[in-house]
């Protein structure tokens, strides 16, 4: 009986010796443990002071980022309609310039037209018009004689034509 005793014993030894050796490895472990449990408790003390107002710089910034962006938005838009607006104008311009070109030539081909019409040769028959009505009468009397002599003069050419063709057959 005293064998069971025995080894009961010499096992509880062996688990308390066991138990300090466990603990005499572990104490460094638990120390470091110790130290980080305190550095996280700094840096979480350290970060609930600090984050709040980085939180809210950030925050803000953004806020200040939006309206710039808006700004620029609205900066890019009024850009836009001046674009447009100079475009129209550059349009406009480009119409008139257009305009201004087709009435000047429009203006020089007047003033030819009007320039050769001064120095062309005027015809008999518009000056009639403004002559009194005794020279019309005299005026009338040549030209009928012209005309009687234009008319024998087709008349003899015709003749002669007719000839020369009738030569031209029998050759």
């Amino acid at each position: 009986m005293i064998e069971p005793l025995f080894w009961l014993a010499l096992s509880l030894i062996l688990v308390a010796t066991s138990l300090i050796a466990v603990l005499v490895a572990a104490m460094p472990a638990l120390q470091e443990l110790a130290r980080a449990a305190r550095s996280a408790e700094k840096l979480f003390d350290t970060l609930s002071r600090e984050l709040p107002p980085t939180l809210d710089a950030i925050r803000m910034t953004n806020l200040e980022i939006n309206d710039l962006a808006d700004d620029v938005s609205e900066g890019v838009k009024s850009a836009d309609r001046i674009i447009r607006q100079v475009d129209r104008s550059i349009d406009g311009a480009r119409k008139q310039a257009q305009t201004v070109q087709i009435s000047t030539r429009s203006f020089f081909v007047g003033v030819k037209t009007a320039f050769k019409s001064f120095t062309r040769y005027r015809s008999p028959r518009r000056m009639t018009e403004r002559m009194p009505p005794s020279s019309l009468h005299m005026l009338k009397l040549r030209e009928r004689e012209r005309e009687t002599i234009r008319q024998d003069n087709r008349e003899t050419d015709e003749t002669y034509r007719i000839k020369d063709n009738y030569k031209d057959v029998s050759r």
